[in-house]
């Protein structure tokens, strides 16, 4: 995926959109009365606090190995970002089904219904705006993947995580414009809360989403099979290997990658011609997959690794659970 970059370009794009289209809605919302420009000022409100978090978690991530964390703060952006879909799934969506249901257990009318069609296509021009640059980004990273399988084997959550929200924006726009419109035709303004629990639905389905995709990073989720399969034909062109067993990895942050090798030197070799050539391995790693950034080596002879692979895989057999 994408460095961070460009993570930080679609962050910052929907960061001022977003804090410009928070302030527009609360005016409107305070000038007309309507539960859905509320709620939706209040999901722009979330945006922008949840992108300030993703580029704090960013930050935090970048810090160098120290030993209270040797194997770096890659994780931090994890983390971040699971907090991130918590507060849509909290503020954004809760907030939003609380004024859905007031609105509806005591209905008022929209005053100055015009006002609000004027913000929410200005609102609907900016968050598009943010949006297609995610959708750029990730579209340019996802290369030929589905969009569910990019999402879904992604490490970097920054960009999908912006994405996502952006989508649920204007939806969330759509489904307010469509209620506030539904409560003038119809005289009924409990239609004005509907779409405000219907905004809160549209938040909910996309916090879960979030916080399910984080949830998996934070565990740990190993490499792609494509760089397994590199850092394997690496170490195999060494002419003191004999055999590459095998190689297990898991992401510390989305060009942070821990791997820990198998390998079966020749029998001949004197542990010094070892050391020498698990040097040259990482020296290679290094320079042919810089995201390489710890590496363990292990001895072991094919059998024993077969074994532990099974064992493994035995575990994490779904059927099993």
């Amino acid at each position: 995926m994408a460095g961070h970059g460009g993570s930080k370009k679609v962050i910052y794009a929907a960061l001022a959109g977003n804090l410009a289209i928070a302030l527009t809605k609360f005016a409107a919302a305070a000038f007309t009365g309507s539960s859905a420009m509320l709620s939706e000022g209040v999901h722009s409100l979330v945006d922008t606090g949840n992108g300030g978090l993703l580029l704090y978690g960013m930050h935090r991530a970048a810090r160098p190995p120290d030993r209270s964390h040797p194997l770096g703060h890659g994780r931090e952006l994890y983390f971040w970002s699971f907090i991130v879909a918590l507060l849509v799934f909290a503020l954004g969506a809760g907030v939003s089904f609380y004024e859905g249901v007031v609105h509806i257990m005591a209905p008022e009318p929209v005053a100055n219904v015009r006002v609000n069609y004027v913000v929410l296509g200005l609102s609907f021009l900016f968050e598009g705006s943010s949006w297609y640059v995610a959708l750029t980004a990730f579209r340019r990273e996802k290369g030929g993947l589905g969009w569910f399988e990019a999402v879904r084997l992604s490490k970097d959550p920054s960009v999908y995580t912006v994405l996502f929200e952006d989508s649920a924006a204007l939806l969330g726009l759509i489904v307010a414009f469509a209620g506030i419109l539904a409560a003038e035709v119809f005289a009924m303004p409990e239609l004005d809360g509907a779409a405000s629990i219907g905004i809160a639905l549209i938040l909910g389905s996309t916090a879960i989403f979030l916080a399910r995709e984080s949830k998996g990073l934070l565990i740990g989720e190993p490499a792609s099979p494509e760089v397994q399969k590199k850092v394997l034909a690496i170490v195999q062109r060494d002419p003191a290997v004999q055999r590459a067993n095998g190689v297990l990895t898991v992401h510390m942050g989305p060009q942070e990658i821990v791997a820990g090798l198998s390998v079966e030197f020749e029998d001949h070799l004197t542990a010094p011609e070892i050391e020498a050539c698990v040097e040259r391995l990482e020296a290679r790693l290094k320079t042919e997959m810089p995201e390489i950034t710890r590496l363990f080596v292990k001895p072991q002879t094919t059998g024993t690794w077969v074994r532990r692979r099974k064992l493994i895989d035995a575990a994490s057999d779904p059927a099993l659970d």
